[in-house]
C-alpha cells in the first residue's frame, strides 16, 4: 500500500506535541527569574545565573544540544542506535570534565574574571552555581537522545509529558527555595539542575517499550552507520549550537565594557527567556521536517505551514510588545523592579521578528539535515557569530548607549544573515528523496497520528 501523502494536518500532529514542550521549557527561565527577583539582592543574583552560570553552562553543554537531531535522523535499526548512543555517553562524559575544570577549579577565574570580566560583585555567587549545575550537561545529552527515538517512532507526545514532569520538578525546588529563603543563584541552579535530571530519568522509562519493540525489531538498514559517517554527519551540527551559544557570554562581555552593565546583566535573563517562549515554536520544528520530507510529496504542506506559523507567532509577539502586556510580563510576572521594567519593555522591540526567523531556520536547515548537508547548517551559523560579534564591538567601541539594547541587536541581526546564509545554501535541493530511498527510510503519516501515550 502506498504511504499516504502529506498533510497540513499531518505536520501539525507531529509539531504540536514538540511545541508545547518547548514552550513548556520556555517557560523554564521566566519563572526562574521571577523566583529569584523576588529573594535577597535580586539584581545581583539574576546577573551572576543569566549572565555567567547559565551563558557558560550552554556552551558547555552546546557539542551535544543537536543529538536530538541527530537521534531522529540516524535511530533506523538496533545497530545505530547503540553507536550512537555510546557516542552521547563518551561526549556526555568528557563535556562534563570540562563544566567541573572551569566550576572547581582556577580556569574559573580566568573565564569570568579574565575573559567575560564581570562584576566582581557576580564572581562568587556564579562559582557556586555553576559548581550545582554539575549535572545538567549528561542530564541533557541523555534524555535528548533518547527523545530523538521517541519522536522518530511516533512518540513524540511523551516528549511534551517529559518535558511537563521537569516543569513540574523546578516548581517543587523553586517554591522550596523560596519558602526557605535560600539566596537567589543556590534556588535557581538546583531548580534547574533538578528538573533537567527527572526529565532523563522519565525519558529512560517511557523509552522503553519502543527500544523493546519497535527499534528492536526494525529492519536493518543496508548500509551500517560507522564511526567515520557519523562524525561526518554530527560533527558540523555540533557546531552549529557550540557557535550560536557562544554569542551568549560575548554578549554578557560585551555588556560588562557598556554602560549600565548590571542592569542590562539582570534584565538579559528574563528577556532572553520570553523571547525564547516565542522562538522554541520554531526550535520544535525541525525535526518534524526532517521526518516530513521522509514522507511522499511533502513540497506543499510544509511551505505552507512554514509561513503560517510564522506570521502567527509573530504577530502575537508584535501585539503583546505594543501593548502593557509587555510591561505586565516584566514587572507582575518576572518581577523586576520599575527602572529594570522599562529597559525590557523597550528592548523587546528589537526582538520582535525572532520568532518568525526561527521557523524559517527550522525549515531550511531541516531540509539541509534532511540532504546530510550539514556543513552548510555550520558555515550559517559562522555567518551569526561574525554578525553578532561586529555589531557589539560597535556596542562597545559606541560606549554611550545601556548594553543590552545593543546585545538585542546584534542577536536579531545575527540571526537574520544566519536564515538567509540557511536558506542561500539549500535553496537547490530535491524536495524528496529517491523511490529507492523512500521505500528504505519513509516514515509513514499515520504513526504521528496513531502514536499512543
Amino acid at each position: 500500500m502506498e504511504p499516504r501523502k502529506l498533510s497540513t494536518g499531518s505536520v501539525f500532529t507531529a509539531w504540536w506535541p514538540l511545541a508545547a514542550s518547548w514552550l513548556m521549557m520556555g517557560l523554564e527561565l521566566p519563572l526562574v527569574s521571577a523566583v529569584v527577583a523576588r529573594l535577597v539582592d535580586p539584581s545581583i543574583q539574576l546577573a551572576a545565573y543569566g549572565g555567567i552560570v547559565f551563558p557558560i553552562s550552554l556552551l558547555i553543554e552546546a557539542p551535544i544540544i543537536m543529538i536530538l537531531t541527530a537521534s531522529t535522523a540516524l535511530c533506523k535499526d538496533w545497530d545505530s542506535f547503540a553507536k550512537l548512543r555510546r557516542f552521547t555517553l563518551a561526549t556526555a562524559v568528557i563535556l562534563t570534565g570540562i563544566h567541573l575544570l572551569i566550576a572547581a577549579t582556577p580556569l574559573f577565574d580566568f573565564v569570568v574574571g579574565r575573559l567575560i570580566d564581570a562584576p566582581m560583585a557576580i564572581r562568587e555567587p556564579a562559582r557556586i552555581g555553576l559548581l550545582i549545575m554539575t549535572p545538567w550537561t549528561a542530564a541533557i545529552a541523555y534524555r535528548r537522545f533518547l527523545q530523538g527515538v521517541l519522536i522518530r517512532f511516533g512518540r513524540s507526545r511523551l516528549v511534551g509529558v517529559g518535558t511537563a514532569v521537569r516543569l513540574a520538578a523546578i516548581l517543587v525546588f523553586l517554591a522550596t527555595g523560596y519558602l526557605n529563603r535560600w539566596s537567589g543563584i543556590v534556588t535557581a541552579t538546583v531548580a534547574v539542575a533538578a528538573g533537567v535530571t527527572v526529565e532523563a530519568i522519565f525519558a529512560i522509562l517511557v523509552s522503553r517499550p519502543v527500544l523493546r519493540g519497535p527499534l528492536r525489531n526494525a529492519k536493518p538498514m543496508s548500509q551500517a552507520l560507522t564511526l567515520r559517517k557519523l562524525l561526518a554527519f554530527y560533527v558540523p551540527l555540533a557546531a552549529t549550537p557550540l557557535v550560536v551559544i557562544f554569542a551568549q557570554p560575548l554578549a554578557s562581555a560585551a555588556m560588562s565594557r557598556m554602560p549600565n552593565p548590571i542592569d542590562s546583566l539582570a534584565v538579559w535573563p528574563v528577556l532572553a527567556g520570553f523571547l525564547f517562549t516565542f522562538r522554541s515554536v520554531g526550535f520544535a520544528y525541525n525535526e518534524v521536517v526532517v521526518l516530513s520530507l521522509e514522507t511522499p510529496d511533502p513540497d506543499r504542506a510544509l511551505p505552507r505551514f512554514t509561513i503560517g506559523l510564522a506570521a502567527a507567532v509573530t504577530t502575537i509577539l508584535f501585539l503583546i510588545a505594543a501593548t502593557p502586556a509587555a510591561r505586565l510580563w516584566f514587572e507582575n510576572v518576572s518581577g523586576l523592579p520599575p527602572d529594570l521594567v522599562a529597559v525590557g519593555a523597550s528592548a523587546i522591540w528589537i526582538g520582535v521578528v525572532m520568532p518568525g526567523l526561527s521557523v524559517f531556520q527550522a525549515l531550511f536547515m531541516g531540509k539541509l539535515v534532511h540532504a546530510h548537508r550539514t556543513r552548510a547548517v555550520t558555515e550559517a551559523v559562522f555567518v551569526y557569530i561574525a554578525v553578532t560579534a561586529v555589531i557589539l564591538a560597535i556596542g562597545v567601541r559606541n560606549g554611550t548607549v545601556t548594553g543590552i539594547y545593543f546585545g538585542q541587536l546584534a542577536m536579531v541581526s545575527g540571526n537574520a544573515c544566519q536564515t538567509f546564509w540557511l536558506w542561500f545554501r539549500g535553496r537547490r535541493l530535491g524536495r524528496t528523496l529517491p523511490a529507492e530511498v523512500l521505500a528504505e527510510t519513509v516514515v509513514p503519516v499515520e504513526a504521528w497520528k496513531e502514536s499512543k501515550l
